[in-house]
């Protein structure tokens, strides 16, 4: 099959309709497999899904060099998502809290560009929003990278409404990243409205909510302490069998239509507009071919209304993170 394009924001950003999420290939999910990576880079190449998300925490650096390696030769052939935002010190540790600075956010992308060896980044979030730093000053910033043609679009990752209006009011924002699937749909009574009214796009983290939607997933206890879900609330006691229960639905539709169960959480993502694309993130072609023939399952009405209401907002039991993360989420 192909994939269609789909448009982020109203200032040309086209990307393909379902991306690929590399955080994984180098943190949270288990051991890294850097062959397998790249070999999976390269078949989302051939497959059409060429929107790659990375960032320079994601390792940190080490995913984006594991980018800058596997796409010698095919730059031009992807659409590249960074992002910048967090205090990341010369030893590769994390130090603590976020820094959007101007003078950081340039370093930021210097660094970067050179480990992504790219002269353009064509979509760049600002991370998390750093509280210490007004939004419209890191709008700013990203503004002059783009006039020096270091950055072709600007992202906010997980802002809220009140930073959302401020940062595009200095420059357009073209995408907001955060986390939307059948798992998590805090965004659809004020941020999805927001977003249309202002004509942002939403890139949909974590559609497949961490695993959990795709029915192959064991309690928090049983993965290793380097994977991210043995710390998440909803793996977690009588969450983890709460959530079991209401992911049923999503068997069902599944088994309905002779597919897997990750396939209609993303078909479901697909059906919730054409300004909203996913990046469901994995380290391995057939988790990636099979996330990909996702655009091809066509849900109808019924269907969707039976996923709407399994999993309707206050159904899934426990926060989507522990506590310290969901302190750096504005909303």
């Amino acid at each position: 099959m192909t994939l269609r394009a789909r448009k982020l924001g109203s200032q040309g950003l086209e990307v393909s309709e379902i991306g690929l999420g590399c955080m994984g290939m180098s943190q949270s999910y288990g051991p890294a497999d850097e062959q397998e990576s790249i070999a999976t880079l390269h078949r989302s190449i051939e497959l059409g899904s060429t929107f790659l998300d990375t960032a320079e925490v994601y390792g940190p650096f080490a995913n984006e060099e594991l980018l800058g390696r596997a796409l010698t030769g095919r730059r031009d052939q992807v659409v590249l998502a960074t992002k910048f935002g967090f205090r990341i010190d010369s030893s590769r540790k994390l130090r603590g809290g976020t820094d959007s600075r101007p003078e950081h956010i340039r370093a930021a992308v210097e660094g970067s560009l050179r480990r992504l060896n790219t002269d353009h980044i064509d979509l760049l979030y600002q991370h998390r929003v750093d509280p210490a730093v007004p939004i419209e000053d890191v709008a700013g910033a990203v503004s002059e990278l783009v006039k020096q043609g270091k950055v072709r679009f600007f992202g906010l990752s997980e802002a809220g409404v009140a930073n959302i209006r401020k940062a595009h009011a200095v420059h357009p924002v073209s995408a907001l990243q955060s986390e939307y699937s059948l798992w998590e749909r805090n965004l659809e009574p004020v941020l999805i409205p927001l977003l249309r009214e202002l004509g942002i796009g939403l890139v949909a983290f974590s559609p497949l909510g961490r695993g959990f939607l795709t029915g192959e997933v064991k309690r928090a206890e049983e993965y290793p302490e380097t994977d991210f879900r043995r710390n998440d609330p909803r793996y977690q006691g009588d969450n983890f069998d709460a959530n079991t229960k209401a992911a049923r639905a999503v068997r069902d539709v599944a088994q309905a239509l002779g597919v897997k169960p990750g396939q209609v959480a993303l078909a479901w993502v697909l059906h919730k507009g054409s300004d909203i694309v996913p990046i469901p993130g994995t380290k391995r072609r057939s988790y990636l071919e099979e996330n990909v023939a996702a655009a091809s399952i066509k849900l109808d009405a019924a269907q969707l209304e039976q996923l709407d209401q399994a999993l309707a907002p206050g159904v899934v039991a426990g926060d989507r993170y522990g506590e310290a993360y969901m302190k750096t989420i504005d909303r």
